[in-house]
């Protein structure tokens, strides 16, 4: 159980580190996937709510804490995207790489989404086309290391997180 913890520890240590220091040197801006998002979306799928929420919540405050954008904007957008894809995972086989696929470009364009809503009760004009311009670019970059990403979770079925 603690190997677990430990594995999915290092992946998501190791999956910041891309996003933050490698992805932005060598990809343009809209075509920088969202490494985290896939956690999120593997959580959603593979986790109990004890466990998936709060990871969420913390991934989206490192995603924050980064990106240098208002704070708590993607915490609130990951929790929302991880108790969406929970409520989903009972109804579907979350074993399949393709589903963590799919839904990871489904993740990005709800992430868009529900950023661009919570965006309109402000009055920053400038984020709607930086958001709406990187949905397809970001959703594509996101679904090919999705790929990488779900050979790495060679656990089929549904974990066993508190």
């Amino acid at each position: 159980m603690l190997i677990k913890y430990l594995n999915i520890l290092v992946l998501v240590i190791i999956g910041v580190i891309f996003q933050v220091n490698i992805f932005p040197v060598y990809l343009a801006d809209p075509f920088k996937p969202n490494v985290l998002l896939i956690f999120v979306v593997y959580f959603g799928f593979r986790s109990g709510f004890r466990f998936g929420a709060p990871c969420s919540f913390l991934l989206g405050l490192i995603q924050d804490s980064f990106s240098g954008i208002y704070f708590g904007l993607n915490a609130f957008s990951y929790l929302l995207i991880f108790t969406l894809f929970h409520e989903a995972s009972a109804r579907l086989y979350t074993g399949s790489r393709a589903l963590l696929v799919l839904g990871t470009v489904l993740a990005v364009v709800l992430n868009a989404g529900i950023q661009f809503l919570l965006l309109l009760l402000s009055s920053s004009e400038g984020a709607f086309s930086s958001i709406l311009g990187a949905i397809f670019p970001q959703g594509l970059a996101t679904a090919l290391v999705s790929v990488c990403v779900a050979v790495l979770f060679s656990h089929a079925g549904r974990e066993e997180f508190p």
